[in-house]
């Protein structure tokens, strides 16, 4: 081989691997546009969240406010809400296994990892249904609050307009963040049909399964910090 001919070669293959780091599947790359939009919605939610928090003398503290495990203790601060981040992440762990078993083209693996997470994301939403409730139960609820003599009673020291806030933003925020855990189960619910169909077995691959992945994935990073708004500050 002449020198000329070692030129092209290495000029029409410039990356070790033979393939440039931005050839991504179109699939994939779509729902990268689409989460990184989704993640400006949710900032946007929690930088208000926190210039309200910030800006007033008084807030509700966590600790009061999200004290009980509802059906269990009425003095248990934010247990409950640790389990329900313990699901979350836990049906994120079994989506990584549904996707490691999806590029060893296992599908006996994929449909036992999917189940899991289907299941866990049903369960993470059966935990924020009850919470929910509860709090409603309690007199929180959009342009609802309890009445000072019962806030007193409960330890809250936040005065009417900030503990009006906090509830509204609350139900807001944790209420859209629900509805991405809904869509993700529906989603995950779809897939698993079709894997069960042997759809991605005629296509040789299941990267669809990935693509799902990272919406789950991108979901529960969310409630982290969702929950340390909420929850811990």
């Amino acid at each position: 081989m002449d020198t000329t001919t070692k030129l092209d070669v290495v000029e029409t293959t410039p990356w070790a691997g033979g393939r440039s780091p931005f050839s991504v599947e179109y699939g994939k790359l779509m729902m990268w546009f689409f989460l990184l939009s989704d993640a400006f919605t949710f900032s946007a939610f929690l930088v208000y969240y926190g210039a309200q928090r910030f800006t007033k003398m008084t807030w509700p503290n966590p600790e009061i406010v999200f004290k009980s495990f509802p059906g269990v203790s009425e003095n248990a601060p934010l247990v409950f809400v640790g389990l329900m981040t313990f699901i979350l992440i836990a049906s994120s762990v079994t989506m990584v296994l549904a996707v490691e078993a999806g590029h060893r083209n296992s599908k006996k693996e994929v449909i036992g990892w999917m189940v899991a997470t289907i299941v866990g994301g049903f369960m993470f939403l059966g935990c924020q249904a009850l919470e929910w409730s509860h709090l409603h139960h309690e007199g929180f609820w959009w342009g609802q609050i309890p009445s000072l003599e019962t806030m007193k009673e409960m330890g809250l020291k936040s005065d009417l307009v900030s503990t009006q806030q906090f509830a509204n933003l609350f139900f807001t925020i944790t209420g859209f963040h629900g509805f991405h855990v809904f869509t993700g189960v529906f989603i995950n619910v779809i897939i698993l049909i079709m894997v069960l169909a042997n759809v991605f077995e005629k296509r040789g691959h299941y990267l669809m399964i990935e693509k799902v992945g990272l919406y789950w994935h991108f979901v529960d990073l969310v409630w982290v910090f969702v929950f340390t708004f909420f929850y811990l500050v």
